[in-house]
């Protein structure tokens, strides 16, 4: 069977090319809580290997002959919500099933229908007593996807399990039970059918530890797509790395679905004797952005809530520093995976950076009705003065209407001119991003290839553009903002640069608002816009 890069479920090492799932943990500190008879949390965002640990971790204790382990998922639970006995059956019911086929351990079905006998609100637990009572082995629980249980259904599932710890050594109960999900137990915000809020860390204060999985590092990166070149020969520019690790830091799913997208959804790439150019793989990137896969759904739908909404709209405005945001919210979208928050503050990956951004604007792209044609010269270049007074005008006239519907208003301005910036490059160009939180401003370096046929392998216009919304005054702006543009120009090589400056002061007419003027500083000219 031939090997592909995975981008949907569990690993299967037989079908995917892999990185050992549980050298991605502590297996060191597993088996030290595991042994002591702790119960602990192992968390990670969405499509980062979680499963895929938790069957290798079960698999591996199995083998090794000392435990009995069973891994459940619970997910199917979620619909339950606040109805107890509905959301336990569908619990128990994954013990039992997971007992029959993973452990051909058949007693349980038996022993449930006993459970029953003492209601929902604690047959869990009696079933698990049970099991520990009949079990030859210590056993341990790995239940995956507790934090998609909501309500009363995740609280006594929670407190069942805090009661069973509680009860041993007297009352049989499992060795260990292993948490798993997106988020720390901490983070569950509980409502309960009488509508008071629960935290998980009440709820559950017994946890010992909370061990959070990480990215594949840059020789994990490097040796996953060294299986690709092993199995089929194929190889990839040593180029892609340096921008493959920028863009995805490492991000499983991004990894696998950028090799995907370069070794399979490329057609010509199929033939595995032509190697994989760094062209090829900034192509890739722009497709799988553009595709808005599940995985960037998912992303996007976070966005949304009121927690991750505070920390990512003001690292796009850049208009405050890390200290002054709610540390727990902070590590929060951090779990999520949206966001870094060591060394500094940051979106997450490159390719977030690009998604984000694009996701609140998609709207205002489809209906904003200006074409790229109109914006490009007889040689097909880009013009900058052109497309910016036309976007002075645009913003004259539908800031306050626009910047009002947008969820995230303290970032309007930047994300209105992202909109009508993608609206005109897109398909033909690239916009990069980069955001600076405390630094007041946001970045966008613009290739843009001047010919069709030869693309990003001829000639490539290359434009910074520097925004920031004025807080202090008009010459003190520019001044900062000129120094600032410049630097990031000379960073990225570009040959254009302009600084533009958003005044959102309400007693200032618009009249005054929009202007333009150049400044020079060590030889190099820049374009200051005033909105």
């Amino acid at each position: 069977m031939q090997k592909h890069f995975n981008t949907a479920g569990p690993v299967h090492a037989k079908q995917h090319y892999c990185i050992d799932p549980v050298s991605r943990v502590d297996w060191e500190e597993i088996q030290y809580l595991i042994e002591a008879g702790k119960f602990f949390v192992l968390h990670a965002p969405r499509q980062t290997g979680k499963t895929s640990t938790l069957f290798a971790l079960a698999d591996k204790l199995n083998q090794a002959g000392d435990y009995t382990a069973l891994y459940i998922n619970v997910e199917a639970a979620q619909a339950a919500r606040n109805d107890v006995e509905q959301g336990m059956r569908t619990i128990a019911s994954r013990v039992v099933e997971g007992a029959q086929y993973r452990l051909h351990d058949l007693r349980l079905q038996d022993w449930l229908e006993d459970a029953w006998r003492t209601g929902e609100t604690s047959v869990l637990q009696t079933l698990l007593t049970r099991w520990a009572a009949e079990s030859s082995k210590p056993i341990v629980l790995m239940i995956d996807e507790v934090d998609a249980l909501v309500g009363d259904t995740l609280i006594s599932l929670l407190r069942q399990l805090r009661e069973g710890y509680i009860g041993r050594p007297d009352v049989p109960f499992p060795q260990s039970v292993i948490l798993c999900g997106v988020r720390d137990v901490r983070d569950y915000r509980i409502t309960q059918g009488n509508q008071e809020v629960i935290t998980g860390g009440s709820a559950f204060n017994i946890k010992s530890a909370s061990l959070r999985m990480g990215s594949f590092t840059l020789t994990e990166v490097q040796t996953l797509y060294a299986q690709h070149t092993q199995a089929t020969g194929q190889v990839f520019d040593a180029a892609i790395f340096p921008a493959l690790w920028e863009d995805t830091c490492g991000q499983p799913w991004l990894v696998n679905a950028l090799g995907h997208a370069m070794t399979w959804e490329y057609k010509p790439a199929r033939d595995r004797t032509q190697p994989i150019t760094l062209e090829q793989y900034r192509a890739a990137r722009e497709r799988l952005i553009y595709s808005r896969a599940t995985h960037l759904d998912q992303l996007a739908d976070k966005l949304k809530e009121p927690r991750v909404h505070s920390i990512i709209s003001a690292l796009l405005a850049g208009k405050t520093t890390d200290d002054t945001l709610p540390q727990d919210d902070v590590q929060y979208v951090a779990d999520l995976g949206l966001i870094e928050a060591r060394p500094q503050l940051r979106i997450a990956n490159r390719i977030y950076q690009e998604v984000i951004p694009r996701e609140l604007t998609w709207t205002k792209q489809i209906t904003i009705a200006y074409e790229q044609a109109w914006y490009l010269t007889p040689q097909r270049r880009l013009d900058m003065p052109k497309l910016l007074e036309a976007f002075q005008q645009f913003f004259r006239e539908n800031a306050d209407a626009w910047i009002e519907r947008f969820d995230y208003k303290e970032a309007g301005p930047q994300l209105l001119l992202q909109a009508f910036l993608q609206r005109i490059i897109n398909g033909g160009g690239r916009i990069n991003r980069e955001y600076g939180l405390g630094r007041k401003r946001t970045d966008l370096y613009i290739e843009w290839p001047i010919d069709e046929e030869q693309g990003f392998y001829g000639e490539v216009q290359r434009i910074v553009l520097e925004l920031k919304i004025l807080y202090k005054s008009r010459e003190t702006t520019v001044v900062e903002g000129i120094q600032q543009t410049a630097g990031y120009a000379d960073q990225c090589g570009a040959a254009e640069a302009h600084l533009i400056i958003f005044d959102r002061r309400p007693d200032v007419v618009w009249d005054d608002k929009i202007w333009q003027e150049t400044a020079t500083t060590n030889g190099r000219e820049i374009g200051v816009w005033g909105m």
